[in-house]
């Protein structure tokens, strides 16, 4: 595959070098904003509206991984990868009608805070500190290993240079203007990478001949979203069962995803916001698992992780090649920055703040943000080069196993502490601390002591069904434990608090579950 900076030209530099000057400024002049407003660098000051929600949440999802991994799935394996994206709407809708509600009329800035009014101090604390190391491998690590994946084959440089290059870019950004800095570009960044992306799918198909002989040039099962249950990579009952483990945990407790929405103007901002994602979510298909498939007929003899830039190098002219550039910018400065921002808002909110300086100023927080900001840096590129180091598995099972092990705690409290009023402050804390052991036992164990390839004593089941045994377990141990114990005080967030949801909203997700069953239907 031929390097892209072999093909880079003047125009290609001057492109990039105004992207991220025009970057730069958003983040100072975000930054200039916040400081004549008194505000802090976590939560945008409750002003961002459904379009830089959706986009926001959408740019942290859609890091470096989704283009390299829905590329990677659409060579390999065909459209089946959209199973993700398209199932992803039951836990959107979840987070708008259940999670999204309650939150806002909590006014809590991150969910250690949340759960902290639900079961307590200690339930805060360990759950803050369950949420920092989440946010550090599932977002930063995570983040930055694939975007130095995307790096290396367009550079060739080593892993540790492109992690460093990488971050510190987007930490400088997120150092100068915080979520507001993020969420602002977001659109802009995402307008841009969808633009990017049909540009490759047009042209891919232009090469082959249509969408007719795409599909008679590709094997029939390349065009079934749902697969037997012997199938490898994605069998129905390790996407049915174990996919909502994750998601649940992922789209409905995560800082990092969570925060557009704790910043929105008011609750249905953010719903709509969280609507918006779901439609972008189903662009998934076009976007990032089309060009995998039109690698696989145009260039067969392809790497599958290198399928999404081998469509890049090979077809797109010259002066496109600065705008490509601009996209990996993009979606890695997205997921990055909000990672960041994700990390400084917990600490400086759940731990400095609750336990160290109760009395701190907002100057004071914002310090001890930027501080955290850089530290996440050099953690995340340590952490980045060790997961270089995972032998045997493709950067998809590694992403998928990883959220995998840290998703069933964070599942199972969240989802009883709304569904279940018996629910006790031991078994949550028990859950988070002790269970989050176990499951992250395990991920050690099936990642690196004893690998899914090469181990001789016993074969791993599917990742996402040893996610939902471990959230089974959990499940069912949560549940004895406060049958076992005392009935909790009334909760501090009474439902008549939780404001309504509007029939704008209801009938925009409506709309959109039917666009996903017509989906479903036709493959």
């Amino acid at each position: 595959m031929n390097k892209i900076y072999d093909k880079i030209t003047g125009i290609d530099l001057a492109i990039v070098a105004v992207y991220l000057i025009a970057l730069l400024v958003i983040g100072y002049l975000a930054s200039f904003s916040a400081r004549k407003k008194n505000e802090t660098l976590f939560l945008a000051n409750k002003s961002l509206n459904w379009y830089n929600i959706g986009f926001n949440m959408w740019g942290t999802n859609v890091g470096p991984s989704s283009l390299l991994t829905f590329a990677m799935i659409g060579f390999t394996t065909g459209i089946t990868g959209a199973n993700v994206e398209l199932y992803a709407f039951l836990f959107l809708l979840l987070l708008t009608m259940v999670f999204a509600p309650r939150y806002i009329a909590s006014k809590v800035a991150t969910m250690p805070e949340y759960m902290g009014k639900l079961f307590g101090d200690s339930t805060q604390n360990i759950l803050a500190w369950y949420a920092l190391v989440k946010i550090l491998v599932s977002w930063l690590s995570l983040g930055l290993f694939s975007g130095g994946v995307l790096v290396r084959q367009i550079l060739g440089i080593p892993m540790w240079q492109s992690a460093i290059v990488l971050v510190a870019f987007s930490g400088l950004f997120t150092f100068a203007g915080g979520l507001k800095a993020i969420a602002r570009v977001n659109v802009f960044q995402m307008l841009l990478l969808i633009t990017v992306s049909i540009i490759i799918s047009v042209v891919g198909l232009q090469h082959v001949g249509g969408f007719s002989e795409l599909m008679a040039k590709t094997p029939a099962g390349y065009w079934e979203l749902i697969k037997p249950a012997s199938d490898p990579d994605f069998p129905w009952p390790a996407v049915l069962l174990g996919y909502p483990v994750a998601a649940v945990a992922f789209f409905c407790t995560d800082q990092a995803m969570v925060q557009s929405v704790l910043g929105a103007k008011n609750l249905q901002q953010g719903q709509l916001g969280v609507n918006l994602i779901g439609w972008l979510k189903v662009l998934a298909l076009p976007l990032f698992i089309l060009p995998g498939i039109l690698c696989f007929v145009l260039f067969p003899a392809a790497q599958p992780d290198e399928a999404y830039m081998t469509m890049v190098t090979q077809l797109l002219p010259t002066g496109v090649i600065g705008l490509v550039i601009c996209v990996l910018i993009a979606v890695l400065v997205a997921t990055i920055g909000s990672s960041l921002n994700a990390l400084s808002t917990v600490f400086t909110n759940d731990i400095y703040v609750k336990k160290m300086n109760p009395e701190a100023s907002v100057k004071k927080q914002i310090q001890v943000g930027r501080i955290i900001v850089v530290a996440g840096c050099v953690i995340a590129v340590l952490m980045a080069i060790a997961l270089d180091n995972v032998k045997g598995q493709s950067l998809f099972y590694i992403f998928q196993s990883i959220l995998g092990f840290l998703a069933p705690s964070l599942s199972v409290v969240f989802l009883l502490a709304v569904f279940w009023k018996r629910l006790t402050r031991l078994a949550v804390n028990f859950t988070l601390s002790w269970g989050s052991v176990f499951s992250l036992t395990v991920g050690l164990i099936y990642l690196w002591i004893l690998p899914k390839d090469g181990n001789p004593y016993f074969t791993w089941p599917h990742p996402f069904m040893i996610s939902f045994y471990i959230f089974a377990i959990l499940f069912v141990l949560a549940i004895i434990i406060s049958l076992l114990g005392k009935a909790p005080e009334p909760k501090t967030i009474e439902a008549e608090a939780i404001p309504p949801t509007s029939s704008k909203v209801k009938w925009l997700f409506g709309l959109l579950g039917v666009v996903i069953i017509i989906i479903y239907i036709l493959f």
